[in-house]
């Protein structure tokens, strides 16, 4: 065996099944001791290199969903606060508003959890094997804006239209400009002609978007197309960012990204 041994792994190398290398010493181990037959211990091989694989492009997709913080819903703390729709939150958890093509809209106070709920929700889609991308809102406008400039509007547009799930944190924050309130109408009316879902975080309740447009028929355009297909969460409820701060009381540091 340990003359077969140095060619196995360059064979195995070249047709990139590390995975089966990794766990090679182990599985052999355990089919020289009896526990598995022949057919098993391929088997369970060909299991290790899947289950690499599949490690590997979550690692990526990861990666490339650009996360401020990598959350997951399993490290949210409901009972930091009781008032939170903890159930209608959990349920949102299944995905079924993903694979439906539908969006998510959490909207409530400064600080109660919104952005660790959404990327939780990006966080579960990644693991279910979609793509997403996170972007402050007013950073993919900025990038669109650039579009503009450098005639590359089409192709910016087409990227951030591409991903099965885009989460906007801090929409609404401020008012639109003409030409920003175009572009927001043209990103979400492909998005969601496409069944491509998206989830948003705000302060202000969707009822109060409107007026942040100065285009009330572009408004009442795209506001129709999001708000109609989209799942309602109303987050209420104390600040959840004290909970997030380090425990030792002498060591002042500002407060955690949590919305």
């Amino acid at each position: 065996m340990t003359i077969l041994r140095p060619a196995l792994a360059d064979s195995l190398r070249a047709l990139k099944l590390s995975g089966m290398l990794e766990t090679l010493d182990a599985r052999l181990a355990q089919a020289h001791g009896g526990d598995l037959g022949h057919l098993e211990f391929l088997q369970i091989l060909c299991d290790d290199e899947i289950t690499r694989r599949e490690q590997v492009a979550m690692a990526r997709r990861l990666r490339r969903a650009r996360f401020d913080t990598e959350t997951t819903l399993e490290s949210f703390d409901f009972s930091a606060s009781p008032k939170l729709p903890a159930a209608q939150i959990r349920d949102l958890a299944a995905l079924r508003w993903l694979q439906g093509g539908e969006s998510i809209i959490l909207y409530g106070a400064v600080g109660v959890g919104k952005t660790h709920v959404a990327q939780a929700m990006g966080h579960l889609a990644i693991r279910a094997g979609a793509e997403v991308r996170f972007h402050k809102t007013s950073r993919i406008l900025a990038d669109l804006a650039g579009g503009h400039a450098d005639h590359t509007f089409d192709k910016r547009l087409a990227a951030h239209v591409k991903a099965d799930l885009l989460i906007l944190d801090d929409f609404a924050m401020r008012e639109f400009t003409p030409t920003q309130a175009d572009d927001l109408y043209e990103l979400i009316s492909q998005r969601v002609a496409e069944g491509r879902s998206i989830a948003i975080t705000a302060n202000r309740a969707p009822q109060d978007w409107y007026a942040l447009f100065p285009n009330p028929v572009v408004a009442e355009s795209l506001l129709d197309r999001l708000v109609n297909t989209s799942h309602q969460v109303f987050m209420n409820g104390p600040s959840y960012r004290p909970n997030k701060r380090p425990k030792n009381p002498s060591v002042k540091t500002e407060p955690s990204a949590v919305k």
